[in-house]
């Protein structure tokens, strides 16, 4: 890669690397974070002309040491007068974020929206944000792979970033060392990035985070990763033919919404995702044989994590294609029926006490005499603030506090990731979070954009504008 300097008004900047691999662009976000001048304001002088976004560096003759012109008037935070009122202008960087209420946006680094719309997603989880913190920059355990070890490390850097910032963020080093763990990302088609599968990144920088952050170097729980997301399933397998029946068990970090013409809600589409038809070898009959598997929870996690199941494999295009079918989704899910006897058993009592607590909330009497607000004994409703467990508990240890926290099967939306367009090699992916503050914001790569609540359950399908490939949602839980 060569190395330039940089001339920017009264500043030099030396020893600027070009990855040649990637656009102009991605050049021009560098100078972004070193002037603060946004590249749609940058006018870099090159031999021939203007420096384009979409130029080839092949073409341009970019030699070593090479001195290159800047121009262009970087982003100002006008300064406050010395006595007045401070205004959001004025205030710091990270001061800034907090009193905006949202984060900072991810510039698009080429076919990026897929991975910027998937981290804004995981970016809203609080607890994920905290166990990262707590990952060492350095000493990793030995059954840890450095690779892994490092999309950590950046994961943990970018999280960091986006919570400091106001102004969009160029995440070249967490796409950098995301590629190199998963070359995938990384595939090209006439020399430039492809589309990839939002889907695909979610699972594997989940899978990634899952081993870094179970290490032994790690002060976190071994089960983090499984505790906010993994759902435990007990399935029963049976063999009409031969009579065989077993039970398996398994654990998964998502549920799949499977889309029919009979899906028209995402409660239908569950039920048809817990039972498939599997073809296995059958010991009595001594061949293969078609086995039905049903499934049930048995465990629930903390962000209950869904994928419309949305692309297939068409054989008379030999790509994936795209189901448009619109299909309704709430802002509060209910799994009760599709939980296991033994975990119904569990959640009848939490139930009941966040019945009684809706019904405090919205003035009705109760049958039974609540206690006064003021005992050991008070009951209250809460997101969830910790790994949960199999027994449908929040771990004391993970929530800070003496009292339990117990799942309830109700679990409220919090995040959306969407897709628009026919192909999941094109298209564009954005991603919808509900901030702390409960107000919705739309992260177009590096633009936020407000929304209102009404508006995130319309992003169900039906025609080519944005819908719903992922969702996550949030426990809600009872403090007993």
């Amino acid at each position: 890669m060569p190395t330039v300097s940089v001339k920017w008004q009264k500043e030099l900047y030396p020893a600027v690397e070009i990855d040649t691999t990637q656009p102009p662009y991605v050049f021009k976000c560098q100078l972004y974070d070193l002037t603060g001048v946004p590249p749609e304001r940058q006018k870099i002088m090159m031999k021939g002309g203007l420096l384009k976004d979409d130029s080839d560096w092949s073409k341009l003759g970019v030699k070593e040491g090479q001195k290159l012109m800047m121009m262009g008037t970087a982003d100002e935070i006008v300064k406050a007068p010395e006595k007045g009122p401070v205004f959001m202008e004025d205030l710091p960087e990270e001061e800034l974020a907090v009193a905006v209420g949202h984060s900072a946006g991810l510039f698009n680094l080429g076919n990026t929206c897929y991975m910027n719309s998937t981290m804004q997603c995981l970016h809203s989880v609080p607890e994920l944000k905290s166990a990262l913190i707590e990952y060492p920059q350095s000493g990793r355990s030995n059954d840890l792979d450095q690779s892994s070890h490092l999309l950590t490390v950046a994961t943990r850097d970018l999280f960091s970033e986006l919570d400091k910032n106001v102004k969009p963020v160029a995440p070249m080093q967490f796409l950098v060392v995301l590629r190199e763990k998963y070359p995938q990302f990384g595939q090209l088609h006439n020399g430039s990035f492809m589309q990839q599968d939002a889907e695909e990144c979610w699972t594997q920088i989940l899978y990634t985070l899952s081993q870094a952050l179970r290490s032994p170097g790690s002060s976190q729980s071994i089960d983090t990763v499984k505790g906010l997301f993994g759902i435990d399933l007990v399935s029963k397998v049976h063999c009409a033919e031969s009579g065989e029946e077993s039970l398996e068990t398994e654990s998964i970090y998502s549920l799949k919404c499977h889309i029919s013409h009979e899906v028209n809600h995402l409660h239908e589409g569950l039920k048809h995702g817990l039972k498939s038809e599997l073809e296995k070898a059958s010991p009595s009959l001594g061949r293969s044989a078609v086995y039905l598997k049903d499934s049930r929870i048995n465990g629930l996690p903390k962000y209950l994590t869904i994928q419309f199941v949305r692309f297939f494999w068409k054989r008379e295009s030999n790509q994936k294609a795209k189901i448009l079918r619109k299909v309704d989704y709430p802002l509060e899910l209910d799994i009760f029926d599709l939980c296991s006897d033994e975990l119904r058993k569990k959640l009848e009592a939490p139930r009941q006490m966040l019945r009684e607590e809706d019904g405090r909330k919205a003035g009705l009497k109760l049958k039974e005499k609540t206690p006064p607000a003021s005992t050991d004994n008070d009951v209250k409703m809460s997101d969830a603030e910790g790994p949960s467990n199999e027994s449908g508990e929040v771990s004391k240890a993970a929530s800070g506090e003496d009292k339990k926290k117990q799942l309830t099967g109700v679990y409220d939306l919090v995040a959306v990731l969407t897709h628009k367009g026919r192909s999941a090699d094109s298209g564009h992916y954005v991603a919808w979070v509900k901030q702390e503050n409960g107000k919705w914001i739309q992260f177009d790569d590096d633009n936020p954009i407000p929304q209102r609540e009404e508006d995130i359950t319309k992003l169900s399908g039906g025609g080519d504008w944005h819908m719903a490939y992922i969702c996550m949602y949030k426990a809600r839980t009872i403090d007993i």
